[in-house]
């Protein structure tokens, strides 16, 4: 059994002697000069990066003869929020054994569970989620298995990497089509899980908590479409990126832009992790092995499948799907009768068709340039890195991109979710907010689908509620990610403060 220093804290020792005085950290001894070091952490807290530095001037007497301390010092300030602090670790809670791990094992387990359970009886609102894998999928399976790309195919608007996921579930030849694609999918989820656990094993795992619990509140639709195994790889990507790897320096930029490089191939946005990447070489080998990646494996899918570029037109052609921020625009003006439009089935999905939906469709995409601007000014602009920058950056770009799509389908949560959570995993992150207000969001696509498809669709009352809700907290994310990205990295750190001179 593992216990911390914080459980039941023995009575303090006498600061006239003992070994404390002598060492100087007693109750009379000052707190390290160093700024990674946390006031208060000791045996069982994570050491911050100063640990084991020289503690500095006012850190007690520190003689070897015991001579005690001659005052106290202030008191640290407190920190505005007690996730903020360098002293909200693992050590903060009573851990026993492996109960944390066991927990999150276990939560993980009776959730997806319950996610199977949904997606087998697939009934739940409009019900059909899965018939996008049994049926959709499948059928581009057989395409693949004749050496072509989908041909004349509006449904498919996918980057050539995404026929690699759409055939994975030839690997388990033993299974049905739609039981490989779900067992993939789960086997995805756990990877993301473990490495999200295994990224914050120092501290209470709230990166991996918020991935666990979050994804459930999409109810069954995770498992019925391939945005996981997505997501999955722009995760690994960036705690590749931000691994600690003294021995091999440049593997983890190396290896964080071959993910990133495979997911930009599958489904374009991965390639976003590589925006907040630190200037200097862990960026050029970064997107320098992202490249290669792409063009390698571009080159051999174009070499042993036809119509491997056939994509682009179906994806130019796609108008404002009914979830969109445009969309909810127009959904509001046909609601109280100020537009004539409907909403009908195109290109796999509903999308408004009327007078002005062409503007609106042109002006998603305008706002998207502007985006892509904001995002390239940012990059120019910054001064200050962090840990979490890369992390940081990822996120609020990727919200950025979605909420200017003409789309936002549900399952683009399973990317926000995933960015959010790897963000926790970092005590710099400023993502925290944005982070918790993405749940109920979340939660709030599965009420749109599909459990209240039908009045999405119709454009009733609480259909349009729905929808303005969720867009309208996607958007704030948004903003506020990109404000706090700004703020937190275009300003030039402070000079640590000045040390006290000795006694």
């Amino acid at each position: 059994m593992t216990t911390h220093r914080n459980r039941t804290p023995p009575p303090p020792p006498d600061p006239d002697s003992g070994p404390d005085a002598a060492r100087g950290t007693g109750p009379h001894a000052s707190p390290s000069s160093d700024p990674g070091t946390a006031p208060g952490s000791g045996a069982g807290a994570d050491p911050g990066p100063g640990a084991g530095a020289d503690p500095g001037p006012g850190a007690g007497t520190g003689t070897d003869t015991g001579t005690k301390a001659t005052c106290a010092p202030p008191p640290t300030a407190l920190t505005s929020s007690p996730f903020d602090s360098d002293t909200f670790t693992s050590a903060t809670f009573v851990q026993v054994g492996r109960g944390p791990a066991l927990s999150l094992t276990v939560v993980w387990t009776l959730t997806r569970a319950g996610m199977l359970l949904l997606l087998l009886r697939d009934s739940l609102g409009v019900g059909g989620v899965g018939r996008e894998v049994y049926v959709l999928y499948q059928h581009w399976y057989r395409q693949f298995g004749h050496g072509t790309f989908p041909v004349n195919d509006v449904t498919w608007q996918y980057p050539p990497g995404a026929g690699l996921v759409i055939m994975s579930p030839g690997a388990l030849p033993w299974l049905t089509y739609f039981q490989a694609f779900v067992a993939l999918t789960l086997l995805a989820d756990a990877a993301v899980t473990l490495a999200l656990a295994r990224a914050d094993s120092r501290r209470v795992t709230h990166g991996a908590w918020v991935w666990v619990c979050g994804l459930p509140l999409l109810l069954h639709i995770p498992l019925a479409r391939y945005d996981v195994q997505v997501t999955a790889l722009a995760v690994l990507a960036l705690l590749a990126l931000t691994s600690r790897t003294p021995a091999v320096p440049r593997l983890g930029g190396m290896l964080g832009g071959v993910l990133a490089g495979l997911g930009a191939l599958v489904k374009v946005w991965p390639v976003l992790a590589l925006i907040g990447t630190p200037r200097g070489r862990t960026t050029r080998d970064a997107w320098i092995a992202a490249a290669a990646t792409a063009a390698t494996l571009l080159a051999t899918l174009a070499l042993f499948f036809s119509h491997s570029l056939g994509f682009l037109r179906q994806q130019g052609s796609r108008g404002v799907q009914i979830e969109s921020l445009g969309g909810t625009a127009l959904a509001l003006a046909q609601w109280a009768g100020a537009w004539p439009g409907t909403a009908q089935y195109r290109y796999g999905a509903f999308e408004y068709v009327g007078p002005y939906v062409s503007s609106v469709g042109r002006l998603a995409l305008l706002l998207t340039v502007l985006a892509f601007v904001w995002v390239l000014v940012w990059r120019l602009r910054a001064r200050t890195w962090t840990e979490a920058t890369p992390l940081d950056a990822a996120l609020a770009a990727v919200l950025l991109f979605t909420v200017t799509s003409r789309v936002i389908s549900p399952q683009y949560m399973i990317w926000l979710l995933g960015l959010a959570a790897v963000c926790l995993t970092s005590r710099r992150t400023v993502m925290r907010p944005v982070a918790l207000m993405l749940l109920p969001a979340a939660g709030l696509s599965s009420l749109a689908y599909p459990v209240l498809y039908d009045e999405v669709v119709a454009g009733s009352l609480p259909g349009v509620a729905v929808m303005v809700v969720r867009n309208g907290l996607l958007l704030a994310c948004a903003l506020l990610a990109a404000r706090r990205l700004w703020t937190s990295t275009t300003r030039p750190e402070p000079p640590p403060p000045a040390s006290q001179p000795r006694e």
